[in-house]
């Protein structure tokens, strides 16, 4: 179950459990939007070069708008670590790295792409003769489109950054209340394991001098119930058909105690065996019926268990003939720890109604999500 719900909140915000395919995709993708970036440049000035009648010579205008972009796709990283350094540190740690890092890439940036736009074009048409005189002609408007540039650059990297770290604390939070949540679906079912042993063992004491046959029969019963248990004792929830095997282990011991006094009906519909449950989920509300409405009814009494499917929703139906609820009576452990173990699984999607019959007894409804039960893998 908890790996269900890491993988849903993985999925939800956008973690992908395969990292190599990301290592490999990520510089693709950075050559191919400063390959794009160089290419608007390049067809933009193209165009805006034929509209007014000038000579257009694409391929000076590819060497240069590919060496402008390239190049900050190479200073790209050293900016990115800039970033970080200074990320969580203040406006005036920011201002100290970036200030002076800002003029001096820009600076770097400049020099270097006009070293090699000299290199492979020479000045054209330029009226110059060294690259010192290029160099001095070029640099102001350049200078300026590099400071521009490398600020869009790490504004860029620290969204980038900020949406990761976003992401992770989500992750992480998901993963507490994950953890929380189990931890305290696995108490309430331990509260329920001694509970229930308490009362079948008190059960068994008023019967080991009164009837010893049935005594011994009720152990043997509670040693198959405590096995079933014991193989359940780390899930916290189990299959339909699982918890109806439990359950029926429980009621044999209960019709070894009551006799003729008990009958039982299991009206399963087969599509809701498969469905997820929490573990011991039918075994209290069980117990409260017969302890609270069959134990002191004088004539034979019926219990009956009902499950459906409702759209969505898995119906859990527990009713019993008994004595009913007495006026004002608060709600007992078994019920209270099922209503607390619904809430924290399901939250308001989750319901329980108690309510009185009218023909005599007492019913117990349970509503949740309806979800196919799917074994976690043994690792």
């Amino acid at each position: 179950m908890r790996r269900r719900k890491l993988a849903a909140v993985a999925n939800e915000v956008g973690v992908s459990t395969r990292v190599t395919p990301r290592r490999w995709n990520t510089p693709i993708l950075l050559l191919g939007f400063w390959t794009l970036i160089a290419l608007s440049y390049t067809l933009s000035a193209g165009l805006s070069a034929i509209s007014e009648g000038h000579p257009t010579n694409w391929s000076r205008m590819l060497v240069w708008n590919f060496t402008v972009f390239y190049l900050w796709m190479a200073l790209g990283p050293l900016i990115a670590r800039l970033s970080r350094q200074s990320a969580g540190h203040g406006w005036r740690r920011f201002a100290a790295v970036h200030v002076p890092a800002s003029l001096g890439v820009a600076l770097a940036h400049v020099v270097v792409h006009l070293l090699i736009y000299w290199v492979v074009c020479g000045p054209g048409t330029a009226p110059v003769t060294t690259y010192g005189a290029f160099l001095r002609m070029q640099f102001v408007y350049n200078y300026h489109f590099a400071l521009l540039i490398y600020w869009v650059i790490l504004v860029a990297l620290r969204g980038l950054d900020s949406q990761r770290r976003l992401r992770d604390e989500r992750l992480r939070n998901a993963q507490l209340e994950s953890q929380l949540a189990q931890s305290q679906l696995r108490t309430l079912r331990v509260q329920l394991q001694p509970h229930f042993l308490f009362n079948t063992l008190n059960a068994i004491s008023a019967l080991a001098l009164a009837d010893p046959i049935h005594a011994r029969l009720m152990i043997a019963r509670l040693s198959d119930l405590l096995r079933l248990t014991l193989e359940e004792r780390h899930a916290l929830e189990v299959p339909l058909s699982r918890e109806l095997e439990l359950l029926r282990c429980y009621l044999d011991i209960q019709q070894v105690r009551f006799q003729d006094r008990l009958s039982t009906h299991l009206d399963v519909a087969m599509d809701t065996v498969h469905a997820s449950v929490p573990s011991m989920i039918l075994q209290p509300l069980v117990e409260n019926a017969l302890r609270h409405g069959l134990l002191d009814k004088p004539e034979p009494g019926q219990l009956q268990i009902v499950s459906r499917r409702e759209g969505g929703q898995l119906y859990l139906r527990v009713d019993d003939d008994g004595l009913g609820l007495p006026e004002g009576v608060a709600e007992g452990f078994g019920l209270g720890n099922t209503r607390e173990r619904l809430q924290v699984l399901f939250g308001k999607t989750a319901s329980v109604a108690l309510a009185r019959k009218a023909e005599g007894g007492t019913r117990v409804e349970l509503r949740f999500p309806f979800r196919e039960y799917v074994a976690e893998p043994v690792l």
